[in-house]
């Protein structure tokens, strides 16, 4: 039986990641050893987790010292499910809901060749949650695509998700290889882990998917999206919402450090000359990012030097 353990980060999110593990108790299934890992991130709402209200699954619960981010806090999880002999290996965002297949279906299409090693499912907005509401009609919410395969725009050092916004009709119902892989879910072979390393702690938040996306290339593999496996996302959720404050720093800084690392000479000129601009002309958070990636300062970098995280 293969051994699949889950990691799921809580940062002041418990309704959340509640909702989450209660859709992931109807995952369970004969064949897969399931054990989810809920990781907390120095919550600063009292979170606890217990045990009798998911009697279905087999938990654990990691408490950070302090809040490690996106990057920091999963590489606790997906430390733990290897030091526990994990077969395979997820990360999935707390502010998701699962179908009930989509394990099964994701493990299906890990296991068809060697060289695939990481999947990722059909992704759309919680109903509810989408970025345009009124653009759609009752019945097109809960259909609405926020992920269906994704790749890195070279020009820009950006990831794209394929399908974003579109109401689903099928059109990308097609197993296939892609480029990016989004951190909202992907699931690991544990090798992959073992030869191209674990989440990139200078990230923290935002890129860390598309730098071991990179990685995961380089070493051999490829990834696989998989649209027979569906979950539904609150985007932001876990950040606050889009376009706020934080996405304005990390973004931009980790836009830099992604870029000058692995993009084509025309895009790293080019990314050095908006960081000037930014620097200039940007938001203010902006230019923190754009200070905070010449003087090397990552991680958590000076976004939250004046908040307890």
């Amino acid at each position: 039986m293969k051994k699949l353990y889950i990691s799921i980060l809580n940062y002041n999110g418990e309704k959340d990641t509640g909702a989450c593990l209660k859709s992931l108790s109807a995952c369970i299934t004969d064949g897969i050893d399931l054990h989810v890992v809920v990781v907390d991130n120095h919550s600063l709402d009292g979170f606890s987790l217990r045990e009798v209200d998911f009697p279905k699954l087999k938990l654990t619960l990691i408490k950070n010292p302090t809040n490690e981010g996106f990057s920091g806090g999963h590489n606790r999880g997906i430390i733990f499910a290897l030091q526990n002999n994990a077969d395979y290996i997820m990360v999935l965002n707390n502010d998701t809901i699962v179908d009930n297949h989509f394990i099964v279906n994701l493990v299906a299409a890990l296991e068809k060749e060697s060289t695939i090693g990481v999947v990722t499912p059909k992704i759309y907005f919680t109903k509810g949650h989408e970025f345009h509401k009124d653009r759609y009609t009752e019945e097109d919410l809960g259909k609405v695509i926020w992920y269906a395969g994704g790749k890195t725009d070279w020009q820009t050092a950006t990831s794209v998700h394929r399908g974003v916004d579109e109401v689903d009709h099928g059109q990308y119902d097609t197993t296939e290889k892609i480029a990016f892989a989004t951190g909202c879910c992907m699931l690991f072979k544990r090798e992959v882990f073992e030869k191209a390393g674990l989440f990139d702690e200078r990230y923290f938040l935002y890129y860390e998917d598309a730098d071991i996306s990179e990685r995961i290339k380089k070493v051999g593999y490829t990834i696989f999206y998989v649209p027979n496996a569906v979950i539904y996302h609150n985007n932001a959720g876990a950040s606050g919402g889009a376009g706020n404050s934080l996405q304005d720093y990390f973004m931009t800084r980790n836009q830099m450090l992604f870029g000058i690392k692995y993009a084509p000479l025309r895009t790293k000129i080019a990314l050095l000359r908006q960081s000037k601009r930014l620097l200039l002309n940007g938001r203010m958070n902006q230019k923190m990012g754009i200070k905070d990636y010449y003087a090397k300062r990552f991680g958590k970098g000076t976004f939250f030097e004046k908040e307890k995280v």
